[in-house]
């Protein structure tokens, strides 16, 4: 029995990749090694039978929220950060064609010259002709998140879930790097999450995914072939909602 048959329920899905994934151990910039890596786990899920769209962040460039202040607007800066998830999807786009799997990248943002402008239509027939779809530019406004950005696409493309890659294996009940006692949770309603404060998504994700149904599947990017493993339902992550 092949992947898309055992888990049928995630046939389609976004994995939200954060900015600082692609950094790997320098913490800023692009780490070549590491995206590679990423790409190469995406494709195996690919070839495993699913259906996968990304969306990716950009704070390994540029961190809007901190930057905005008396210098610059928070819509100049986020306008910026915007243009740098451009930059992390055409990366992770020639990385996943170099390794041999189709994908474009849709930018939010209309830059025709770099990459193809986002269209839903489009979207569904790159996702149709089994290409690894890379939705950039955030959602072409400023003041939300690319966790709101992967929800929202998730809606749109008719997805089963949202894979949110992390630096942790789940959601805990504290922060495992400082509180040894924090608890891991298999499965945890979107309520719940939100209502702890568990800091799964920003509250304009968390309506999102509350109103459309859609699950979130929190894992660990770090630790390699998670995304298929995770589809598979063998992978070690927290379900969130579903």
């Amino acid at each position: 029995m092949d992947a898309a048959q055992e888990s049928p329920a995630y046939r389609r899905v976004i994995v939200k990749v954060s900015g600082e994934a692609l950094s790997g151990p320098e913490g800023f910039g692009i780490h070549q090694p590491t995206v590679d890596r990423i790409a190469e786990d995406l494709i195996a899920a690919r070839k495993a039978g699913f259906e996968l769209g990304v969306v990716v962040g950009g704070g390994n460039i540029l961190r809007g929220v901190k930057m905005s202040g008396k210098s610059l607007s928070r819509p100049t800066v986020d306008s910026m950060g915007m243009l740098a998830t451009v930059m992390n999807g055409l990366v992770l786009e020639a990385a996943i064609e170099r390794l041999g799997a189709p994908a474009r990248t849709m930018s939010a943002l209309s830059m025709p010259q770099v990459c193809e402008t986002y269209e839903r239509q489009r979207a569904l027939r790159h996702f149709e002709e089994n290409r690894i779809v890379v939705f950039a530019g955030g959602t072409g406004n400023p003041y939300f998140t690319t966790d709101t950005t992967a929800v929202l696409r998730a809606a749109e493309m008719e997805c089963n879930a949202v894979l949110k890659a992390t630096d942790v294996d789940g959601v805990y009940s504290a922060d495992p790097k400082k509180d040894p006692k924090a608890e891991r949770y298999d499965r945890i309603s979107l309520k719940e999450a939100f209502d702890r404060d568990l800091k799964v998504l920003d509250a304009t994700a968390f309506a999102l995914a509350r109103e459309n149904s859609m699950p979130i599947i929190v894992f660990s990017i770090r630790v390699p072939g998670a995304i298929e493993a995770v589809l598979r339902g063998k992978g070690r992550a927290t379900v969130v909602g579903g």
